[in-house]
């Protein structure tokens, strides 16, 4: 690895470093939470604004409910705010995550399986409905919302076996359908997403704080909007089944509920204008936009003329790594402009923010920033004073220990050296064991937040 490189990775976990912190879920609540004296006070964004007040003397129970990824740090950060107020917590957190987290005495935290739900997730989600059951207005629900929550909080509609669910979630998984698409499935097979979470709550007044790992923040995709109304229909649900040729690998049970629902038989979720959300906030309180933000200022005070092109970032991880690769070329050939339409300077930072998907093909080891590193690698073999990062903000990309990867010019050559065939590699969608000889993964450990994906593009002066 030459000088400028190594410069350039450097300053690559700058940006990262500044990315996550910006988007810490501690740090997210306090900003969005405020307690003075009895009144609890909720601000939708960090400009200032209006609050709405919740004089605490009305309630006789806070119940605190919830999961995803970042639900640890989310819910010691409203125990502390909260004390003793709160009455009744249970949050399920990824299992592992308890490791590097504790949890509070408030409140319970509950391990449970990611991506592919499990049994500890589903007994816990029959606790919180038990918890929610009997809520009238003189409860105070707050739910915490996280990216991860979907597979969490995971309780089976009548008639479905968890084994089934499990079964479709690697089904979908596999065949590359998006965040969106999966989610529109499972609100349709799940006693508390799309909406019902908040059906369980009414007619108690529910604050719902949202950590958003969804490309646009749609608050009804999110965590499969447990607290949101839900705008898609089962006839919806089962669109994405035959869009991806899947139905007959779907287990009979889920088919046959999808169909119910579609007749009639199955009452659909709660949908835009259902009086139960009148009492329900839903605030996002972190998300991909603040974390590239947040990269993006840190790279403009190392000194990078620095373009945040967009939170949009989606499509198949190894065409989009391609794309970066290409961005990368461009502006080091003065083909990318920065107003007022002069070329981007030199040393140059291209952010993007989004989630990719990864059609499986092979069976090797990686995730989707992993991959579209691997192909932006191949694409940029030879190439000066160019370094890409990709990183999944979870710090797991796919079922690995790895957050993503850095590549260079000179991935491919060094990889060739030690017998590594970079095209073989991505064929199989083996991109872990080629990046762990090179010394080039992206170790960040677990983060406790989950905001989708960041790829950084610096390109070194000449």
């Amino acid at each position: 690895m030459n000088e400028t490189t190594h410069l350039l990775r450097q300053h690559a976990w700058q940006l990262v470093r500044a990315a996550l912190q910006a988007v810490d879920p501690a740090t997210a609540v306090q900003r969005h939470l405020r307690l003075e004296g009895d009144t609890l006070q909720l601000y939708e964004t960090t400009e200032g604004g209006e609050p709405h007040v919740y004089d605490l003397r009305r309630f006789d129970r806070v119940i605190v409910v919830g999961g995803g990824k970042a639900s640890a740090p989310m819910a010691r950060a409203l125990a502390t705010l909260l004390g003793r107020r709160v009455t009744h917590g249970l949050v399920l957190v990824k299992r592992g995550y308890l490791g590097y987290v504790g949890g509070p005495k408030e409140i319970e935290l509950v391990e449970a399986g990611h991506p592919v739900p499990d049994q500890a997730g589903m007994e816990a989600a029959q606790r919180i409905t038990e918890l929610l059951r009997g809520t009238t207005t003189r409860d105070l629900v707050i739910a915490l919302i996280s990216g991860g929550a979907s597979a969490l909080m995971t309780l089976p509609a009548p008639g479905i076996a968890l084994e089934d669910i499990q079964a479709l979630t690697r089904i979908l998984l596999a065949c590359g359908a998006t965040i969106h698409e999966i989610n529109t499935i499972r609100k349709h097979l799940c006693q508390l997403k799309g909406g019902q979470l908040a059906r369980w709550a009414a007619p108690a007044p529910v604050i719902s704080l949202i950590l958003s790992d969804v490309v646009g923040d749609d608050l009804d995709v999110i965590a499969s909007g447990p607290t949101v109304p839900d705008p898609t229909t089962f006839a919806d649900a089962w669109s994405v089944l035959e869009r991806y040729q899947i139905v007959d690998q779907v287990p009979h049970s889920i088919v046959a509920h999808l169909q119910a629902g579609m007749q009639g038989v199955v009452a659909e979720t709660p949908k835009p204008g259902a009086p139960l959300f009148a009492q329900v906030h839903n605030v996002i309180i972190g998300s991909n936009r603040i974390a590239a933000h947040a990269a993006a200022a840190t790279a403009r005070q190392l000194g990078y003329q620095t373009l945040l092109l967009t939170t949009f970032l989606e499509g198949e991880a190894r065409e989009v790594g391609r794309v970066l690769a290409g961005l990368a070329k461009g502006v080091i050939r003065g083909e990318t402009l920065f107003p007022p339409a002069l070329p981007l300077q030199r040393p140059a930072c291209l952010i993007l923010g989004g989630e990719t998907t990864v059609t499986l093909r092979g069976n090797g080891r990686g995730g989707r920033n992993q991959e579209m590193a691997l192909a932006a690698a191949i694409a940029l073999d030879g190439w000066p004073h160019v370094l890409v990062t990709c990183l999944a903000t979870d710090g797991n990309d796919g079922p690995t220990d790895a957050a993503g990867a850095f590549v260079d010019g000179s991935t491919v050559r060094r990889a060739a050296a030690l017998g590594l065939n970079a095209t073989d590699h991505l064929a199989r969608n083996d991109s872990y064991a080629f990046f762990a000889p090179l010394g080039d993964l992206l170790i960040t450990g677990p983060t406790h937040t989950n905001v989708n994906d960041l790829a950084i593009v610096l390109v070194g002066r000449p």
